[in-house]
């Protein structure tokens, strides 16, 4: 973060310059991407009295350039106030970040529902045996008839000729077959 600290039309002496420099590396704590921090103070006559004005300008990555501008007579409390006002726009601005990336409740709901098919899953493990398929090439709906009466099984998946995933069952009625 690049940082500087221009007076106009004023001298700054050391100390004012620490506590501005410690004012902004207090914007460090919002974890944001700021590239640059510049802070000017101008002192000016208004009607016969002194007038400080205390301007901040913040170059945030991925946002527009943030200025903050605060007129007071007393030069500390110009700092003050506007550091206030730059942490309320960066807290913001940290806060939306953070509510984006936030888990939303639908996540929650399915992984919810994911556990529970897991435990369901589990509970049927024994029950269930894992098969390796064979690869097929594809057949005639006659060829798949065969082997199904052959067969002692209810059904046969299988690839037509044109190469469409068909479905031969035997229905309730021994005798006859269903094709889907």
């Amino acid at each position: 973060m690049n940082t500087s600290i221009v007076g106009r039309h004023i001298t700054l002496n050391e100390e004012l310059k620490t506590h501005i420099q410690n004012t902004i590396d207090t914007f460090g704590k919002y974890h944001l991407d700021i590239i640059s921090v510049n802070a000017i103070i101008m002192q000016e006559q208004k009607n016969g009295k002194n007038l400080i004005t205390f301007e901040y300008v913040l170059n945030v990555a991925h946002q527009d350039t943030i200025v903050v501008k605060q007129k007071d007579k007393d030069i500390h409390n110009a700092i003050d106030i506007a550091t206030d006002r730059v942490s309320k726009i960066l807290r913001r601005h940290s806060d939306k970040i953070k509510a984006h990336d936030a888990t939303k409740l639908t996540e929650v709901a399915i992984s919810e529902e994911e556990d529970l098919i897991a435990k369901e899953l589990e509970k049927l493990e024994n029950e269930i045996v894992p098969v390796k398929l064979n690869l097929y090439k594809p057949m005639d709906i006659e060829d798949a008839l065969n082997e199904l009466k052959a067969d002692a099984g209810v059904f046969k998946v299988f690839y037509d000729m044109d190469d469409n995933m068909r479905v031969l069952y035997k229905m309730k009625d021994e005798s006859k077959f269903g094709l889907y």
